[in-house]
């Protein structure tokens, strides 16, 4: 399986039920040419006679629907000189067909929320949107149209390779990024698990379009893809409409080519050492491990597991808590080949790297002198059940990590391979350990010779089908209601009131998949004065919450929360606390009790204290000479209305650092018991919960513990900032970034702030697709990322008017100074043009689709309720904002952008090596030849 983080990464939601099967009367009725295959846990397959292999995963709780095509082809199948060629063509296939002229844009004025990925072993194609079935048979029928139709046109190669060159540009401005990318060309001398997905530079630069056109033939057929639908879907309509959609494609003819590479048994370490400008250090080791389809690979994960966690891993308590690192982190690839155990330390500014990288290896490679305790197994286990159960309640998570277990070989691998982990023993993974954390199979950065060659052979995985076929699965996670997110069925349902003076609650009961719930709770305290000299203090103070209570260490306060299947920060900033849980009806009271006990009694440790601050020393050091961090305190330095002393002042780099050296324990501690209290805030619950006794534990729990000093909030107002421009010289980064801002008078509640938003979803609220990323990216090919931001103030009083309009780009150095002057250009048009009917028509209707979307997830209905409950708002506010942006007209929008937005009041910073591009040769245009 994937390691846990995966698994929680693809977004471990709530609020799902499995939706009807397909009958047997209905399997029956399978439209002509569909074949129906195995079923698993609500999971069903078919495939066309074209060879188009569909999941279909019905839920008919979640008003959403996913709909994920995966082509079994990543950077794994390319040749000599084609590295990156089926990222590239990823790229290319959001440019159009004949049929299809602007992908990128039916999509945004739908409401569509869609990317596309590509992997080792995969790419794949997501879009996930509101259930509807015109949006579903659009999707289907250009899913279907841009499979063996697009364009794939020279044009488009010509400004896109030039996008691609910088998201390659990006990916190498980050230390960790390029280690990683150099071990595992060290590592994997033959294979091509040791190139880049994002390809050599060269590569990408050179690539004939002939080329990407017969990878394209050869790759991009239904017989090479996995089509994947989820969510509110009727199984006989959804095929019907891919029976109609994909049907009529042809199964090829041709073959596809059969990879045979194996990587030999590595013969000993290996050394791989990076020198690059930058102030991160770290040191990583990794080891050949078997393929997903291996018996190994379930220990493998729990040993990864019990290594690397956080804080209860033996890498954190050997590393973190003895003073050697500021963090570390292990991970094992489970893939269709083989891949690699990854174990990897941050070293502080300060730390001895040789001692640090001694006990990296000691802890990696000498576990038979400390063998895994049966306990550490099972806690291991425990945090990668948890996180399985908790994302089978996501439908449509499930629907996009689905690619990764077919890249693997099949889709029932997600099951298997979860079945395979409860069953892992602590021999199993003493086993492993020892198999396969020998040195001799190791890639770091240093190199020891050996008298006596050792080699660690990595086994073959058995074929997959030995593995799913005849495999049935276990029931089905129980079902919820199927629930109606418009803002009028949320305000029916929810129960607000007041519990003592000032805590406020909203209470959403309701029937989800497999029981889930969600909390979401802030707590305010303090004012001005009483803030002033403190934020240091209170920074590390809500830190510092979940590393120790006085009842529970870190470690047992993690191990409570695996125990309760829960999910949980808890947290604190400078005017306040927050709990976050997602966690099930039959743990909740407890989760909770957990929660207000962290919050009200942290023992503030003094080891986790300096564990803390090495951190966040090691990270700001780390961002010194980062291209956006220099550009983000520019513009934060330049913007800041606050004067020396206040409790909101921008500090430089410097002034933090020598803020977090001067913090002292006693005034974080102190911090906490003068301010801290649960009196005062907003408490919204959603899911499967008894409200009654819910409210009266909550009124135990919270309403007696008053704040040391009554919140009042601090009022931000409007002020006007000269436009300035500042250049950063960040060298040997060749990835530059531009940051811009102009300041607003703009509250959420003025008439102007829908049209506001709108406009901006115009102009900049998208890198595929919007003015900037029309003209920037598209166009001109200079830009991976170009997008602009509209920020609007909001307060209790409605007095609050401090907003922005923000503009972010990367881009090459050498290309920045046209990206500023497209930026500025599209600017002018905009002030003097306005928008059009079309642009507007386009932009409500996806604006009202994705706030229709965010209101499926019960951690967005959470968080408008506690947002309500602050501002005194109910949902008859976000129905209003609703009609307000549908009766929107273009000369409303035109006449606030005229009103809000000036030509020379933006001010620009750039950060970026120009120097070292000013004296190297000039960059080959698009296509040409050098």
């Amino acid at each position: 399986m994937k390691s846990p983080r995966f698994i929680v990464a693809l977004g471990l939601a709530v609020t799902l039920a499995l939706g009807t099967p397909l009958s047997l009367q209905a399997q029956a009725a399978l439209p002509k040419g569909i074949a129906a295959g195995p079923s698993i846990e609500g999971i069903s397959e078919y495939t066309l006679a074209n060879g188009l292999r569909v999941l279909l995963f019905p839920d008919a709780t979640k008003p959403t629907v996913t709909v994920n095509l995966v082509y079994q082809v990543g950077s794994v199948h390319e040749n000599y000189g084609e590295t990156g060629m089926a990222h590239l063509l990823e790229h290319l296939l959001f440019k159009g067909t004949p049929t299809q002229s602007d992908i990128s844009g039916e999509m945004k004025k739908r409401g569509i929320d869609f990317n596309a990925t590509t992997g080792l072993d995969r790419t794949n194609y997501f879009a996930s949107f509101p259930a509807n079935t015109d949006t579903l048979d659009w999707v289907l029928k250009m899913e279907a149209d841009r499979m063996v139709h697009s364009n794939v046109a020279k044009k488009d190669l010509d400004s896109e390779m030039t996008v691609v060159r910088n998201e390659l540009e990006a990916g190498e401005n980050n230390p960790g990024g390029v280690l990683f990318q150099r071990i595992r060309s060290t590592a994997f001398l033959w294979h091509n698990y040791g190139n880049t997905t994002i390809g050599a530079r060269s590569d990408v630069e050179g690539v004939p379009i002939d080329k990407l056109q017969a990878f394209y033939r050869q790759w991009y057929q239904p017989d090479n893809a996995t089509l994947i639908v989820a969510g509110r879907v009727e199984p006989a309509d959804v095929l019907a409409r891919i029976a109609r959609h994909f049907g009529p494609l042809k199964k090829p003819t041709r073959a596809l080519p059969r990879f045979y590479t194996v990587e030999p048994a590595q013969d000993g370490e290996r050394e791989v050492t990076v020198r690059r400008v930058g102030n991160l250090r770290l040191v990583a080791a990794a080891y050949h491990v078997p393929a997903v389809a291996h018996a190994d690979n379930a220990p493998l994960a729990v040993l990864a597991n019990v290594l690397g966690h956080t804080p209860g891993g033996r890498l954190h308590k050997a590393l973190v808590e003895g003073k050697l690192a500021a963090g570390s982190g292990a991970n094992s690839e489970s893939m269709r080949d083989p891949g690699l155990l990854t174990a990897v330390a941050v070293i502080p500014a300060d730390g001895d790297a040789k001692k640090t990288e001694a006990e990296l290896l000691k802890q990696v490679e000498q576990i038979a002198a400390q063998p895994i305790t049966q306990q550490e197994v099972d806690e291991a286990k425990q945090r990668i059940g948890n996180a399985y159960d908790l994302y089978f309640t996501d439908v449509n998570a499930v629907g996009m990590g689905l690619s990764e277990f077919q890249s693997a070989g099949d889709w029932r691998l997600l099951f298997t391979s979860r079945d395979a982990i409860e069953k892992v023993t602590a021999a199993d993974v003493n086993r492993v350990a020892t198999a396969y954390l020998k040195s001799s199979n190791r890639t770091l950065g240093r190199f020891i010779p050996s008298d006596t060659p050792e080699r660690v052979e990595i086994p073959a995985a058995p074929a997959v089908a030995t593995l799913v076929d005849g495999y049935t699965g276990r029931a089905a996670v129980s079902a919820g209601e199927q629930f109606d997110p418009s803002p009028q069925n949320i305000e029916a349902r929810t129960q607000t009131f007041t519990l003592g003076k000032a805590l406020r609650v909203s209470l959403l009961p309701k029937k989800t998949r497999g029981g889930t719930v969600i909390v979401d709770a802030n707590f305010r305290f303090a004012d001005e004065a009483a803030l002033t000299g403190r934020e240091g203090a209170a920074g590390m103070a809500g830190a510092m919450l979940m590393r120790g209570s006085t009842t529970m260490t870190r470690t047992q306060i993690d191990q409570r929360l695996e125990q309760l299947k829960t999910q949980g920060t808890i947290s604190g900033s400078l005017q306040g606390a927050a709990i976050g849980l997602q966690t099930r009806r039959e743990h909740l009271a407890d989760a909770l009790a957990l929660a207000a006990d962290v919050l009200r009694h942290p023992a503030f440790p003094q080891d986790e204290f300096e564990q803390l601050r090495v951190q966040a020393l090691t990270g700001m050091e780390a961002s010194r000479q980062e291209p956006g961090a220099i550009a983000g305190r520019a513009l934060a330095q330049s913007f800041d209305p606050w004067p020396a002393g206040h409790p909101l002042r921008n500090r430089t780099l410097d002034e933090s650092i020598a803020m977090m050296k001067a913090l002292k324990l006693d005034d974080v501690r102190a911090f906490h018991r003068d301010l801290y209290g649960t009196s005062e805030g907003e408490i919204a619950i959603v899911g499967d919960f008894n409200p009654v006794a819910v409210r009266a534990q909550l009124e135990q729990l919270f309403v007696g513990w008053q704040a040391g000093t009554p919140y009042a909030s601090i009022d931000t107002r409007y002020t006007d900032v000269a436009a300035k421009q500042q250049r950063f010289e960040t060298p040997d980064k060749p990835n530059a970034v531009l940051l811009a801002r102009q300041n607003l008078s703009l509250r959420v509640t003025d008439a102007d702030y829908p049209a506001m938003i709108v406009a901006n979803r115009i102009f900049g609220g998208g890198a595929l697709k919007s003015r900037l990323g029309d003209r920037i990216r598209q166009q001109e090919g200079l830009s991976y990322g170009v997008s602009s931001g509209i920020r609007a103030d909001d307060s209790r009083s409605g007095q609050d008017d401090a907003g922005s309009f923000t503009v972010q780009a990367i881009a090459a150095p050498e290309n920045m100074a046209k990206v500023e002057a497209l930026v500025r250009e599209e600017l002018d048009k905009l002030l003097k043009d306005g928008i059009t009917a079309e642009e507007l028509k386009d932009a409500v209707a996806g604006t009202l689709t994705e706030r229709q979307q965010a209101r499926a997830e019960d951690g967005t209905i959470a968080g408008m309720l506690t947002d309500q409950l602050y501002f005194g708002r109910n949902m008859q506010f976000t129905a209003d904002l609703d009609a307000k942006y549908a009766a929107l007209t273009r000369e409303q929008v035109n006449a606030a952008i005229r009103k809000h937005l000036k030509a020379d009041a933006l001010s620009v910073f750039v950060a970026g090596d120009f120097a070292k591009k000013a004296t190297s040769a000039p960059a080959a245009a698009p296509g040409a030849t050098p």
